[in-house]
């Protein structure tokens, strides 16, 4: 156990992986305290936290992976009372000039967290966003085995025999799949056997996963509108546009700084690209894509059905000489504004209800 010393402040940085967390301590003034393994378990969070105590009052614990292999610690300390701060993984560059290892990694983590390079709060993972995720999950997986089954059965009509495929030669997905399913098929005692038999095997595997997308569907329309039902009233937001936004502002909305700070979470935020006398900016290829293409969703609704205040604004903007991407990248970023809005006024009446 190291020595005790309450005066100084300790900021942790933690690598995570799947079996097994490093840790690094670091003083205010970023001097080397102490390292440490621990197991990826309970005990070796209590050890973890046990551990960093020692060396005196516990600042923060910058954690890498929040959303993935450091999930767990981090729910363990927010439930303690400790503050976690959610640090990206160092710079590809970095890594090659420096070296890469676990305990390198804690000690950028611990690093970032000193500087004020890392100052978010993750995600809570803990209401009703963290269902939505895990269930849109299943969802896009459901979907694309849908798919995988209907082209395997495409795949296999092409080298049906000649007057059978004409049987089925022209009928749209669903009437093929409901007409494979009610094959009659013992066994597959010749090629043309066979092949009926994989038909209705991959048709009942259809109608299997349609219906569980349809659940899942059902499911997500619940929770959505439990989450944020303001967020689905605005004009182009679906169930699926909003379950993407709701993930990327996760169950704590309110961990984002400003309505700026969500908008660079989901991409759409300017950046400079200016140069001599030109005076412009770009789209962000950066933050979290499917939030990004939620918004662009919103927007190609909005212009695609007249919405009108959008079509004042693209006729203003054109008039301005503003190209059609730049017009979209402006919408995306106003749309982002509505979104956070909508998103952190709905968490904050939750919060006085409760």
């Amino acid at each position: 156990m190291p020595a005790r010393s309450m005066a100084q402040s300790v900021i942790v940085g933690v690598d995570t992986h799947k079996d097994a967390h490093v840790a690094i301590a670091k003083d205010e003034m970023g001097r080397h305290l102490g390292e440490l393994v621990i197991p990826a378990s309970p005990s070796g969070y209590r050890e973890l936290l046990c551990w960093a105590k020692g060396y005196g009052e516990v600042a923060s614990f910058g954690v890498e992976g929040t959303g993935s292999y450091g999930a767990g610690l981090s729910r363990h300390l927010a439930s303690v009372g400790q503050r976690v701060i959610e640090v990206n993984r160092p710079n590809r560059q970095t890594r090659r000039r420096n070296g890469k290892s676990d305990p390198a990694d804690a000690e950028a983590a611990a690093r970032a967290v000193l500087s004020g390079e890392a100052a978010t709060r993750p995600k809570a993972a803990d209401d009703v966003v963290e269902m939505i995720r895990v269930l849109r999950i299943a969802r896009r997986t459901a979907i694309k085995a849908r798919t995988q089954a209907i082209n395997a059965m495409q795949a296999i009509l092409i080298t049906y025999p000649e007057d059978l495929r004409q049987s089925l030669k022209g009928l749209s997905a669903t009437r093929l799949v409901r007409t494979c399913a009610r094959f009659r098929v013992s066994e597959a005692s010749d090629p043309l056997g066979a092949t009926r038999m994989a038909l209705r095997f991959l048709a009942r595997r259809h109608e299997a996963l349609e219906a569980e997308c349809s659940s899942l569907q059902a499911e997500l329309e619940r929770l959505t509108t439990r989450a944020a039902a303001e967020l689905k009233e605005l004009y182009g937001v679906g169930t699926d546009t909003a379950g993407a936004l709701l993930v990327a502002a996760g169950d704590n909305p309110e961990r984002l700084r400003s309505e700026a700070a969500f908008s660079a979470l989901c991409g759409v935020s300017p950046m400079e690209a200016s140069s001599g006398k030109t005076m412009r900016h770009r789209l962000n290829r950066g933050g979290n894509r499917e939030a990004n293409q939620a918004l662009w969703r919103i927007v190609m609704v909005r212009i695609s059905r007249k919405h009108q205040p959008t079509m004042d604004y693209v006729a203003r903007r054109m008039a301005e000489g503003k190209t059609k991407r730049e017009i979209i990248r402006c919408l995306k970023r106003y749309v982002a504004r509505e979104v956070y809005a909508v998103l952190v006024a709905g968490k904050s009446d939750a919060s006085a209800v409760a």
